[in-house]
């Protein structure tokens, strides 16, 4: 009986395999690093700056990246001092610095969006149904993960007000809806970081909402 298999549960192996995976990705990241010779904090800045190009706090990076103050600001040092990173005043608050990418920053946030050639071979390697399987439990554990504050809020589908699940049950290849765009999608278009999420409002107990 499968119950009966000795070792580790199906749970448990699933942790593993994504721990290899983060591992996986973080040296591609180191491989990756290009002729400016971005550290992997350095790429995710760069990258999350990329995301959205309405200048960011600096307090910003750090609770998305879940890194701490002095980090990010050496990091943000670093990146200004290659002329990736311009830092200005915030008009709102003087005492505040925003960021934004210069153009060469652009660039290279472009070059590092780019997949190495092992993850893409990695990723043709699954069909589209397992892509949708994929990112279906990938949103829902951060989703739960999130409700526990034990990771950064992140720009989800799941997340977010303008997301209804299961809204058109009549096609199970795209049951679900967005409001921002007006369309109906499935599970392999999922987002895990979007530029148009809004926060949705959900009370403190309430379980993880369900792709």
């Amino acid at each position: 009986m499968a119950d009966q298999l000795p070792g580790l549960s199906p749970s448990e192996q699933l942790l593993i395999g994504l721990t290899r995976l983060g591992q996986a990705v973080r040296l591609s990241t180191w491989h990756h690093t290009g002729p400016v010779r971005l550290t992997p904090l350095q790429a995710d800045i760069l990258l999350f700056l990329a995301g959205d190009r309405r200048p960011r706090r600096q307090g910003e990076i750090v609770t998305a990246l879940a890194s701490t103050a002095p980090t990010v600001s050496d990091a943000v040092r670093a990146l200004a001092g290659k002329e990736l990173v311009d830092r200005q005043r915030d008009r709102a608050d003087s005492r505040a610095v925003t960021l934004t990418l210069t153009e060469a920053g652009r660039a290279e946030a472009e070059r590092l969006a780019v997949v190495p050639p092992p993850l893409g071979e990695a990723l043709a390697a699954l069909d589209e149904d397992t892509v949708a399987a994929m990112l279906r439990g990938t949103t829902t554990m951060i989703r739960t993960l999130q409700h526990h504050d034990a990771v950064p809020v992140s720009r989800t589908c799941v997340t977010c007000r303008f997301y209804r699940p299961d809204a058109h049950p009549e096609d199970p290849r795209a049951p679900h809806h967005c409001d921002f765009v007006d369309a109906p999608f499935g599970d392999g278009r999922l987002r895990v970081d979007c530029p148009d999420h809004e926060p949705a409002v959900f009370p403190d107990d309430a379980p993880a909402r369900e792709p």
